[in-house]
């Protein structure tokens, strides 16, 4: 479950959009969004249907607000991040963070998400956002944090990629540990920033043959 920290407690119309939010997040992970109703909600929030569309109009609203209260704290997670020498070791923290310490449960939420998304053309629109935002913010760091030789685009491009697959695999895989995943990506990174190994460097072309001297 992730909450914004900036949202206010003491406010009592905020305080019942998270307890919704924190209550469809455990519904759809408990039996996916299709099978979850706005009843099943309004159930885990503990409180009645006619409440519950007073914060949500629908499932489609529940799902948009998931995904931009998600948005808001990744933004807010990365705005913190030092500058200088502590910048790549806070980053490599925050990946940990979301990628590691996070309950599996938020894995499968993500996926459900996703799968929503191919058919969802407004969840598509908010998913691609958020990876736009996602992927100015890495390629940013590693602009600040690398060598003048340094593509960042297409390492971030190369990280995401990989972030996704751990996400995909905490989802199905029950015993998946992604400790030691997170650290070779971070052995990865450390390497690509320091000039000892480009990832996204194109293969060279075959020759056309390969015995010729």
């Amino acid at each position: 479950m992730s909450v914004h920290p900036a949202l206010d407690r003491s406010d009592p119309a905020e305080e019942r959009r998270s307890r919704i939010l924190d209550a469809a997040e455990r519904c759809f992970v408990r039996t996916g969004f299709h099978r979850t109703t706005m009843q099943d909600v309004a159930a885990e929030a503990g409180m009645s249907p006619g409440n519950l569309y007073r914060y949500f109009p629908s499932k489609d609203a529940i799902v948009a607000g998931l995904a931009e209260r998600d948005r808001g704290t990744v933004s807010v997670d990365f705005a913190a991040l030092p500058t200088g020498a502590d910048l790549i070791g806070a980053f490599f923290g925050l990946a940990r963070r979301h990628l590691v310490d996070e309950p599996a449960a938020k894995a499968i939420l993500c996926i459900e998400m996703w799968s929503e998304a191919t058919r969802n053309p407004a969840l598509a629109a908010i998913c691609r956002d958020f990876e736009r935002e996602m992927r100015g913010m890495i390629a940013g760091i590693f602009r600040e944090a690398g060598g003048p030789g340094l593509d960042a685009e297409a390492l971030t491009q190369v990280v995401m990629v990989m972030a996704d697959g751990i996400i995909v695999r905490r989802a199905l895989v029950p015993d998946f540990d992604p400790g030691p995943i997170l650290d070779a990506m971070s052995r990865l990174i450390e390497a690509a920033l320091a000039g000892r190994f480009d990832p996204t460097r194109a293969l060279a072309p075959a020759t056309a043959n390969q015995d010729t001297p």
